[in-house]
């Protein structure tokens, strides 16, 4: 099984983050995640000061990862709102270290709000990971100006609502019907790297999760790479009937799967172990591995 198709080798060869810096799919990529967050699921407060910030950013770039991702509001269920204000004080300190010390690695945007992509891009972060999906009527207009990657997640609901009743009559074909309908839109505004996500945790039941990464490979046929967030989230502990803290060895395990079902981006805390999945998972796939 080979873990990229003919559609995205034919249409998304990589990602154009800013001038100089570019990432190719010819192997999966990894996101690392840094939450200067007071309240996130698994590591809340842990990097909230800007010496924490940096260290761990630091110590993900060491590990192979290939892009960073900054995000400075919460998005767990039942999340407070954080203000474009708040989230340019928690992040332009550390974006501005990793620009001006990292200048090649890629340094992602988790917001949904446009100015903060405004601002940020204009500081020089490289792509915009947007939970929301475009819920601030700007972001696709401002993006398509920005000419940076865009990342596209699905979500029911908010953040405060997502996981009070999540309702699907097929969530394989709705999610697929979203990202069609979305995907229209941000190519009429001009964005011309997508990226989307499924948004596995984010108004899904344990059921909805795994029917979608089943199905996985169902949205390849969309023409442009696929990032899953699966990393120590609830769609694990509920099965494993363990804690976030616990939870690597179903995080490496999920993050396999989703390998071998087509995904170009793994987004993920723990960046040594996802590069040891990806290493794995390339050498099973490959057509040249002897035969015991």
């Amino acid at each position: 099984m080979n873990i990229r198709t003919k559609e995205i080798e034919k249409t998304f060869t990589g990602l154009n983050t800013k001038p100089g810096v570019s990432l190719s799919f010819e192997s999966p990529l990894i996101m690392g995640i840094v939450n200067i967050t007071p309240d996130s699921f698994y590591d809340g407060g842990r990097y909230i000061s800007l010496k924490a910030a940096i260290e761990h950013s630091e110590q993900l770039i060491s590990e192979g990862a290939d892009i960073i991702d900054l995000g400075a509001a919460s998005t767990r269920p039942g999340a407070a709102d954080v203000s474009p204000e708040e989230e340019l004080n928690r992040l332009l300190p550390v974006l501005d270290h990793l620009i001006k010390h990292h200048s090649k690695i890629p340094v992602s945007i988790d917001t949904f709000h446009a100015s903060v992509a405004q601002e940020t891009t204009d500081r020089g972060a490289s792509l915009i990971n947007d939970i929301s999906g475009g819920s601030d009527s700007e972001m696709y207009k401002t993006v398509g100006k920005l000419k940076i990657p865009y990342v596209l997640m699905h979500i029911q609901g908010t953040p405060k609502t997502m996981q009070k009743a999540p309702n699907y009559t097929d969530v394989v074909e709705e999610v697929f019907q979203y990202f069609s309908e979305r995907i229209n839109k941000l190519e009429s505004a001009g964005v011309e790297q997508i990226i989307i996500d499924p948004g596995f945790g984010f108004g899904k039941t344990i059921e909805h999760n795994y029917s979608l990464l089943r199905h996985l490979d169902r949205f390849k046929s969309l023409g442009y790479p696929i990032m899953v967030g699966l990393s120590r989230k609830s769609l694990i502990n509920k099965v494993l009937k363990t804690k976030p803290e616990n939870a690597l060895t179903g995080t490496i395990s999920l993050n396999t799967i989703a390998l071998l079902q087509g995904a170009d981006i793994l987004r993920v805390h723990d960046v040594k172990e996802a590069k040891q999945v990806i290493q794995v998972v390339k050498q099973f796939s490959s057509p040249n591995t002897p035969a015991k």
